[in-house]
């Protein structure tokens, strides 16, 4: 009896995700997500952030976002320069006040539960807290990024 309550708890933590769960990692599962919905625009043949902002609305217009295919290339959309942009441009709304999802969301997948699903593995591998729509430095309404929420970025290679 006492080892059935046992087997039980534990076929319920591994239901539950709570134990035998696989850490998200860019490897794994960020670089084959952003190759299969991102690549039509940010391939390695895409300008690197820094080049991408001399000349931004050249880029757009011929449809050219800057480069996702490299684990440094996505973190500085993330963390630094430019703080927070593949947050604001793939989040979904629900959590801002008017609900607009970001520009890029509609790429995320082709029904929203493919989106909503996308969009969960990359918040899981930003981490708990981390996913956030903060600039390095204020700008309008939106505020800066602190340094609680940089400490809860995972990024895990």
């Amino acid at each position: 009896m006492h080892k059935t309550k046992g087997i039980l708890l534990l076929a319920a933590a591994l239901a539950s995700g709570a134990a035998g769960a696989s850490e998200v990692t860019y490897r794994n599962d960020i670089a084959p997500l952003i190759q299969r919905q991102c690549f039509e625009c940010h391939d390695g043949n895409s300008p690197s952030i820094v080049q991408f902002k001399t000349d931004e609305d050249g880029y757009k217009k011929k449809k050219i976002g800057p480069r996702l295919d490299t684990y440094a290339d996505l973190s500085a959309l993330i963390v630094w320069p430019d703080t927070g942009a593949m947050m604001r441009r793939l989040d979904d709304g629900s959590g801002t006040p008017d609900r607009k999802p970001g520009n890029m969301y509609k790429h995320l997948g082709e029904t929203e539960p493919e989106r909503q699903a996308n969009l969960a593995t990359l918040k899981a591998w930003i981490g708990e807290g981390g996913w956030n729509l903060n600039r390095w430095q204020k700008r309008g309404d939106v505020p800066a990024i602190t340094k609680e929420q940089l400490d809860t970025l995972k990024l895990k290679y």
